[in-house]
């Protein structure tokens, strides 16, 4: 059993993880916190970019000496390859630290067997303490590797009555200014943003982060099956952030950062897409599409998050959420978890995990 200062100690270490979400990717968000022999917190750090030191080295850095017969508490598994950087477990073994908690175990084979070398250093090795909190702090990186896709955040606004848009295809301004800016947090979160070529013809979105001082830009990515939704002069085109265009193996088009993918029934593949996106180094995945391509991922399998802003608001008739999904009886509804309501302004965010297995 933890003690309540152990247990403090990797909360800690999960928090100061998540100050690197959006800045890592390819790689996890690692927090640590390094006491000293007699228990007293002496260096912290956390992953902070892609290519930069792990957490575990800013941590040494700052405890320096008082590192030596001390504990660490990191929120994964310390690595145990050199990359750009070196092995984070001989670091700590280098360092003299006498025991390593460590909340998840890492699932990429080419960095794991950190815990192996450190035991074969002298130190001492625990596993899963707050594994629970640490693993809902890192599930982007963790399903990435885990199922070799990208992990997927649906995320839509929508009035009460679940209508994304007026009969007359009017949506401006569904959700408040505050829904709006928290949506710019979860593009700053991500590695890349997704829309399909009816939200690309509609609202000719930009799709960059906006508001949030040294956020690194998604790519933006619109599903444009038959390459005739995104035209010269699009926002999207811009400089702002980098782009790719997803189009049909047969599609004519001389737009460039176009991808080829394979055709199905409803327009591109998304195993493919995701797939193709996953070989980029792409992580995580905001969809932000519209009805039909939001219901070509729930029938894929292929969302793990949804967020929803629902604002006070009624509309009677007009597009819904989610088409196309596959679910055509009550009993094949796709149920999810609620994780989260919170109040944005005038509106409700509601957070929700698909069930794994579902």
């Amino acid at each position: 059993m933890a003690t309540a200062a152990e247990s403090n100690a990797m909360r800690r270490a999960i928090a100061l993880a998540a100050r690197g979400l959006g800045f890592t990717s390819p790689n996890p968000v690692v927090g640590c916190v390094i006491t000293d022999a007699s228990g007293q917190p002496v260096g912290e750090g956390f992953h902070q970019r892609a290519g930069g030191p792990h957490a575990e080295v800013h941590a040494l850095r700052a405890a320096g000496e008082r590192a030596r017969g001390g504990t660490a508490y990191v929120s994964l598994e310390p690595c145990n390859h050199t990359g750009r950087t070196g092995p984070c477990a001989q670091a700590l073994a280098d360092a003299g630290v006498a025991r390593v908690v460590y909340a998840v175990g890492d699932p990429n084979p080419q960095a794991t067997g950190g815990a192996d070398t450190l035991r074969a250093a002298g130190a001492e090795v625990e596993q899963g303490l707050l594994a629970d909190e640490a693993e809902a702090g890192n599930i982007a990186w963790l399903t990435s590797v885990r199922l070799g896709r990208p992990y997927v955040l649906w995320k839509y606004a929508a009035t009460l009555d679940g209508r994304i848009a007026a009969a007359d295809g009017t949506s401006r301004w569904i959700s408040s200014p505050e829904s709006r800016a928290d949506v710019h947090r979860l593009r700053a979160e991500a590695d890349a943003v997704v829309v399909g070529s009816g939200t690309a013809r509609a609202d000719d979105p930009h799709l960059a982060v906006r508001g949030i001082d040294g956020a690194v830009q998604p790519l933006r990515v619109v599903v444009d099956t038959e390459a005739a939704a995104v035209r010269p002069g699009a926002r999207v085109l811009d400089d702002a952030a980098p782009t790719l265009i997803a189009v049909a193996e047969d599609a004519d088009t001389a737009l460039p950062d176009v991808v080829r993918l394979p055709r199905t029934a409803t327009g591109l593949s998304v195993p493919a897409l995701l797939a193709e996106l996953h070989g980029r180094g792409i992580r995580s995945v905001l969809l932000e599409g519209g009805p039909t391509l939001a219901g070509a991922f729930v029938a894929a399998g292929a969302v793990d998050r949804v967020v929803g802003y629902l604002a006070p608001v009624l509309l009677g008739e007009g597009p819904a959420v989610l088409a196309h999904a596959g679910i055509t009886t009550i009993t094949a509804a796709l149920r999810l978890d609620v994780t989260e309501t919170v109040r944005i302004g005038p509106d409700l965010r509601i957070t929700a995990t698909v069930p794994k297995g579902a």
